[in-house]
């Protein structure tokens, strides 16, 4: 009898690994999820769908507006805000900003993504879209064009409200947009402490609310939060070496278990995963020759590692097929023009992103003539 049962278990142990150790990983949380950050790969899931208050991660979809409006020039780090009555009168987390106050948009983003301060939200919220509401139309507009579907916000702080969720896969997915497509980010959120306004009366210190950053090796963000309906939750970043991995918890009972969990998966992640660089960032894959361009030999690049990440470093022999879209003048460094993949017997692995390796713009004019006249002299008509 007991020989039968310690085949069972065995066979169990063998054809469903990941299961059982997955389940001692988070076992107080809500749902959970561990997400390598150049594939989107999953490492581990739990009720990944399940819809829930995410609280304060709300933010994270407030950073990528903030960033994208700073990428596209309509604002910059250096900007003054004038503080509205309705951005200082927001409860919970705050920097304790005062009515007509003036702060830099550089401080507003320290005191979101270090302090989670709601009161700093709603102010770039207005900044940017007039008021909080046009703000979330931009949030939910964001969210959909990412491909998430059990996703919805009321505000852009996270407080508790009715018909507000997220849940772990999606916040993963929006965490990796983030890092991926802002990097920046991380200067932010790697902040343990700071001061806003350190050289007046009304100096503040800022101490970030998530502590992996400062006792787990790697870990430099991303977003804490906390409510009543949701419970304490985080949204964690650590990288080692060339593997960055995403980790979620919701509705953890306190902070302590919130981060001893959080460091479960990332812990499980660093010591199951292997990457494998297949092709490095800023590798130029292909040259394509344009027209009426400041540059006639456009370099194409990788925007990001082409990455294998596996169980093992076995090193396999794979194939690459480059797809370039039809190029516009101008075109932008950091830009999506194309996609390189790799392939394994046929199929699939992993891909990237390409981008150009500098801005190129449309001659001008005068350049133009210049280089018919040149052309017509050398022989080349």
């Amino acid at each position: 009898m007991y020989k039968k049962i310690f085949i069972t278990f065995l066979l169990v142990f063998m054809f469903f690994p990941f299961t059982v150790v997955g389940e001692e990983l988070i076992p107080n949380s809500t749902s959970g999820i561990l997400m390598e950050a150049s594939t989107g790969k999953i490492i581990y899931e739990k009720d990944k769908d399940k819809e829930v208050s995410i609280a304060s991660m709300t933010k994270m979809v407030a950073q990528i507006i903030i960033l994208e409006e700073i990428d596209k020039g309509n604002i910059k780090w250096s900007d003054k805000v004038t503080i509205s009555e309705n951005a200082a009168s927001m409860g919970g987390s705050q920097i304790y900003l005062s009515p007509g106050e003036e702060i830099t948009i550089d401080d507003l983003m320290k005191g979101i993504s270090v302090a989670s301060g709601n009161d700093a939200t709603v102010a770039m919220a207005e900044v940017i879209a007039g008021s909080e509401s046009k703000f979330v139309e931009l949030m939910n507009k964001k969210v959909k064009s990412l491909g998430l579907k059990h996703t919805v916000f009321k505000n852009c702080t996270g407080l508790d409200e009715e018909g507000h969720y997220s849940t772990a896969y999606d916040q993963a997915v929006i965490a990796r947009y983030l890092i991926n497509n802002h990097p920046t980010i991380l200067d932010y959120s790697s902040i343990y402490e700071d001061y806003l306004r350190e050289d007046t009366d009304n100096k503040f210190w800022l101490v970030n609310t998530n502590k992996l950053i400062r006792f787990y090796d790697g870990a430099d963000g991303l977003k804490t939060g906390h409510t009543d309906n949701a419970g304490y939750c985080l949204a964690a970043t650590a990288k080692r070496n060339d593997l960055r991995l995403i980790a979620i918890v919701l509705g953890e009972k306190d902070s302590k278990v919130r981060n001893s969990e959080t460091m479960n998966l990332l812990d499980y992640g660093f010591n199951t995963l292997k990457v494998n660089t297949l092709k490095s960032k800023g590798e130029v894959v292909k040259k394509v020759k344009l027209d009426k361009a400041t540059k006639e030999i456009v370099q194409i690049s990788l925007k990001n590692n082409l990455v294998v990440i596996s169980e093992s470093i076995e090193k396999k022999k794979y194939n690459y097929k480059i797809s370039v879209d039809k190029l516009k003048l101008p075109l932008k460094k950091g830009k999506t023009i194309g996609k390189i993949d790799a392939l394994y017997k046929g199929k699939v692995i992993s891909s990237s992103d390409l981008t150009v390796v500098e801005d190129i713009n449309k001659i001008d004019f005068m350049s133009l003539y210049k280089k018919s006249i040149n052309d017509i002299l050398t022989g080349i008509y």
